[in-house]
C-alpha cells in the first residue's frame, strides 16, 4: 500500500514513523523545521510501549510531485483542516482513501467537502502523544485507532487499511458503526479538555473540588444528549466508564487543550466545545455548560491575546 502522511506532529509522527518501519513507499508531507530534520536525521519516536527507534523517511513540501496513493493519513490540527487538505487534492485519485486523525466530530465532513465525500473515512485516534522536537515524538500510552466508513457498514477498504495498520504494529479497529466511538471520544474530550482549560487545572485537582466534578458530569450528560438526538446511540454506561478511566490517569494529567493554552497555542476549541454548541442548536438540544466553556476559552482561540 502506498501511503502519505500529511503532519509530523504528536499523531502522524507516531503512526507514520511505525507506518515506515513497514511500508517501503511512505512519504511525509512536511515543511520548515520538520521537513528539514526529517530529510538530515529521520523520524525518532521514543516511547515506552512501543520503544525507541529513529527511521529514515521520505519527506517533501510539494505533494504535486506525489502520485495519488492508497491511502493519505491526514493528522494535521482542526484550524489547519482546510489549507492542508487543498494542498493534498491533487493527490486524492480515484482508489485513494483518506484518513483522518484529528479532534472533533467534523473533520470527515469539512475534508469531504474539498476532497471529495466518497475519499474520506472516519477516523478515531486514542493515542497520547506529542512532538517534543522536530521530527522528534514522545509517546505516553495507546497506540489505538478506529475507523470505519461515513455512512456505517465495513467496507472491503476499511478492511484493508486496517490490515495495512495491523502489520505495522498499530491496534487498529474496523467498525461498523464510527460515529459511536467518535461520539463517546468527544464526550469525554469536550468535557475534560474544556474544563481542564477552563480551570486551569489537571484531572486531579479538578476532580477532587465536589463542585467542580458536578459541572464536568452536567458537560458530559449535554455531549450525550446532543450526540443521542443526532441519532448516535449512545450507550447508558458511557459516562461511568469515562468517569472511572479517568480517575484511574495519574493527578497531574492535562489534556492537550490545556497544554495548549497553558503554552499559549491556538486551541482547537471551535472543533470541540464549539462544535458542541453548534450540533447543540441544530438538534435544539440546550448546552449552556459547553456555551460557557466556548464563551469562556474563545478570547484565547488564536493564542493568548494581547491585554491592554
Amino acid at each position: 500500500m502506498r501511503i502519505v502522511v500529511v503532519g509530523v506532529g504528536g499523531l502522524g509522527g507516531l503512526y507514520g514513523a511505525m507506518l515506515a518501519r513497514h511500508c517501503e513507499d511512505l512519504t511525509f508531507i512536511a515543511r520548515g523545521p520538520s521537513l528539514e530534520a526529517l530529510r538530515a536525521r529521520g523520524l525518532t519516536v521514543r516511547s515506552p510501549s512501543v520503544g525507541n527507534f529513529t527511521v529514515p523517511v521520505h519527506a517533501t513540501d510539494d505533494p504535486e510531485e506525489l502520485d495519488p496513493p492508497d491511502l493519505i493519513l491526514f493528522c494535521v490540527k482542526s484550524y489547519d483542516l482546510e489549507q492542508a487538505a487543498e494542498q493534498i487534492r491533487p493527490l486524492v485519485g480515484p482508489g485513494t482513501a483518506v484518513l483522518p486523525l484529528l479532534n472533533g466530530i467534523d473533520a470527515t465532513a469539512r475534508l469531504g467537502r474539498i476532497v471529495g465525500e466518497g475519499a474520506v473515512l472516519v477516523g478515531i485516534s486514542y493515542a497520547r502523544s506529542t512532538r517534543t522536537a522536530p521530527a522528534t515524538i514522545d509517546h505516553m500510552a495507546n497506540i489505538k485507532i478506529t475507523l470505519g466508513e461515513p455512512t456505517g457498514g465495513l467496507s472491503r477498504r476499511v478492511e484493508a487499511v486496517a490490515q495495512t495498520l495491523r502489520g505495522a504494529a498499530i491496534d487498529a479497529e474496523a467498525h461498523a458503526a464510527a460515529e459511536l466511538p467518535l461520539w463517546e471520544k468527544l464526550v469525554a474530550h469536550g468535557a475534560f479538555g474544556g474544563m481542564a482549560a477552563l480551570t486551569r487545572l489537571p484531572l486531579g485537582p479538578m476532580l477532587a473540588c465536589q463542585e467542580t466534578r458536578a459541572m464536568l458530569l452536567e458537560v458530559m450528560l449535554e455531549i450525550v444528549a446532543v450526540g443521542r438526538a443526532r441519532g448516535v446511540a449512545i450507550p447508558d454506561d458511557c459516562v461511568d466508564r469515562i468517569m472511572a478511566m479517568a480517575h484511574g490517569l495519574p493527578p497531574g494529567a492535562r489534556p492537550s487543550l490545556l497544554e495548549d493554552l497553558a503554552d499559549g497555542r491556538r486551541l482547537e476549541l471551535d472543533s470541540i466545545n464549539g462544535a458542541i454548541v453548534q450540533a447543540g442548536r441544530d438538534v435544539s438540544v440546550p448546552t449552556p455548560m459547553n456555551t460557557a466553556i466556548y464563551a469562556a476559552l474563545k478570547p484565547y482561540v488564536d493564542g493568548a491575546p494581547t491585554l491592554p
